[in-house]
């Protein structure tokens, strides 16, 4: 087992992807009584605080494959660590590992403030009940749990509460801010939101606070950075903390923000969100209609994917109708797979096909405007469309009312809330080329080609 020693004292074991980590993880999973899993076990008992840090933390990516009792009971047992760090690792394994009966008897019976705002954050719900506590900061997470289900009648009394426990419970939750903001967004209480963060904005005490929920107000609301970036930059004072920095730069991805108050913003010192820098897309070769044809003739009629189909079909539609086999081909294209291909080619087959072949073209192209990975490709497709794309403006006018960010994956809360601004950008294009195209000529049906 030298080599998991090593792996855990250096840090590779909970470096993602790293080979240790990767055969740590095929090991423990193959077995949970095995000698890897074992030595974990023991690990989590070394003398070296930092060793302890790591297999706790070690334990708990490994304890989300479901309850493990052996590591619940390594982490009680660290619970009362001297190291603060090691006792707060330990208080999310307990939980995460399945043992939350455990987690919350030591809850009752921990005095140290910080794991026990840990403990308490971890069994959420849980520890709905204790909104007495003697801590504020488990009484404001009891208070933020209750509120997550309560009817809105109650909403005004909690409201009170959590503001008055606020500044004593910021001493020892980190997140309190954050915390807040998902319990506001999941309850629908958007103004409110701004609100309370005008609130903790105006007061020093709790001004890091305040940026902690209008940054999260930013990625869960689109009018959030319109309301609240004035707000943030008036609060700024001397210097900018790291939460207000952080919050501006967030506040910066909304176009919209920054076209109202980008001068406004520019008055402070912070790193306004990068934009989003888009693929060079290299020369795209000229085509005739011999070079086009002879190049399908070479393609499976079954075709999945054509570099450059546009150029290739626009040469041979501009000389004339496509033969059997072409139509074929760029028929496969288009309804075959849902993706970038398909929005590239739905215009092109329209104007093969003519206006009949609208209502299914736009069955499949209407369902992935929202679609975070392809949904700029297929607005861009409506935008091309122009006027015969009028059926789906409901479609896209959905996209562009939304009031909350429309729900992606990527690697940073930031970096989600630049893909719906991109989605919204995209879907304000596309409105607007269709009706521009719509209002300089009406649709009039051709003949089927």
């Amino acid at each position: 087992m030298k080599w998991l020693d090593e792996a855990v004292a250096s840090g590779t074991a909970t470096t993602p992807a790293s080979p240790s980590r990767i055969a740590v993880f095929d090991a423990v999973r193959a077995d949970r009584t095995g000698p890897v899993a074992s030595r974990l076990l023991r690990l989590a008992h070394s003398d070296n605080p930092v060793v302890r840090g790591e297999v706790l933390a070690l334990l708990r990516s490994l304890a989300h494959d479901g309850p493990w009792p052996e590591a619940a009971d390594a982490g009680v047992a660290r619970l009362t660590d001297s190291d603060e760090e090691v006792r707060c690792r330990a208080a999310r394994l307990v939980v995460d590992a399945g043992r939350r009966d455990l987690a919350l008897t030591a809850l009752g019976e921990l005095t140290a403030p910080v794991v026990r705002t840990v403990l308490a954050h971890a069994l959420g719900a849980r520890i709905a009940h204790l909104r007495a506590d003697p801590l504020a900061s488990v009484r404001f997470l009891a208070h933020l749990e209750t509120l997550r289900a309560a009817p809105p009648e109650r909403w005004p009394a909690l409201d009170a509460a959590l503001h008055a426990d606020t500044r004593e419970a910021s001493h020892h939750l980190e997140s309190l801010g954050r915390d807040w903001g998902q319990v506001l967004y999941r309850l629908g209480r958007e103004q409110h939101t701004y609100t309370v963060t005008a609130r903790l904005l105006a007061d020093p005490v709790t001004r890091d606070i305040g940026a902690d929920l209008a940054r999260e107000a930013c990625h869960d609301w689109r009018a959030a950075p319109v309301e609240l970036l004035p707000l943030l930059v008036r609060h700024c004072g001397q210097s900018v903390s790291d939460a207000m920095a952080k919050a501006l730069t967030t506040a910066s991805i909304s176009r919209a923000a920054m076209r109202a108050h980008g001068a406004l913003a520019a008055t402070v010192p912070f790193t306004p969100y990068p934009k989003a820098r888009h693929p060079c897309p290299g020369a795209t070769p000229s085509y005739d209609s011999a070079s086009a044809a002879a190049l399908l003739a070479a393609k499976p009629v079954g075709i999945g994917r054509l570099a450059h189909a546009p150029a290739i079909f626009g040469a041979l539609l501009d000389s004339g109708p496509l033969t059997f086999r072409q139509a074929a081909q760029l028929y496969s294209l288009t309804f075959r797979w849902p993706g970038r291909m398909q929005a590239l080619c739905a215009p092109l087959w329209l104007r093969h096909a003519g206006p009949p072949a609208l209502p299914r073209l736009l069955a499949h192209i209407t369902p992935h405007l929202g679609e975070y990975s392809v949904g700029e490709h297929y607005l861009a497709c409506l935008a091309q469309m122009g006027r015969h794309a009028l059926p789906a403006l409901p479609a896209v006018a959905a996209l562009i009312d939304r009031r909350s960010r429309i729900p992606v994956n990527d690697s940073t809360r930031d970096a989600e809330t630049e893909l719906d601004e991109r989605l919204l950008a995209a879907a304000l294009d596309a409105r607007r080329a269709i009706l521009a195209d719509a209002t300089a000529q009406p649709p009039a049906p051709g003949p089927r080609v």
